[in-house]
């Protein structure tokens, strides 16, 4: 008869577990410290933009305080300003002439009011 080989089986399984388990956990490790690392970036950034946000509302706030003092002039605000003033005197002279040609009982001929163009 043959003899027959007993073949030994090395405990390989439990080593080659332990040492994937020891990877995943080195991996997790380094996951999780680049999370953290992450997560300081994000509130350093929060922090900056709080930062300027605040400043952001002091500007409009102190902006909003010296408009309301009338300390605020502007130079096209003085133009808009002119421009009203011209459109009040125009309004009134429209209104005085139109006024006028009631008062005489007159119209405006129609061959004098211009046309739109037909086209």
């Amino acid at each position: 008869m043959a003899a027959k080989k007993k073949v030994k089986k090395k405990k390989t399984s439990s080593t080659k577990s332990s040492r994937v388990n020891q990877t995943a956990v080195d991996r997790l490790i380094d996951s999780n410290i680049q999370l953290q690392h992450k997560m300081t970036d994000i509130m350093i950034g929060l922090k900056d933009l709080n930062e300027n946000v605040g400043s952001l509302v002091h500007i409009f706030k102190s902006a909003g305080e010296h408009i309301k003092s009338g300390k605020y002039e502007d130079p096209m605000i003085n133009k808009i300003n002119g421009l009203l003033e011209q459109n009040k005197n125009l309004q009134k002279a429209l209104l005085m002439l139109e006024k006028y040609i009631q008062d005489k009982g007159g119209t405006i001929p129609r061959s004098t009011l211009q046309q739109p163009p037909q086209y």
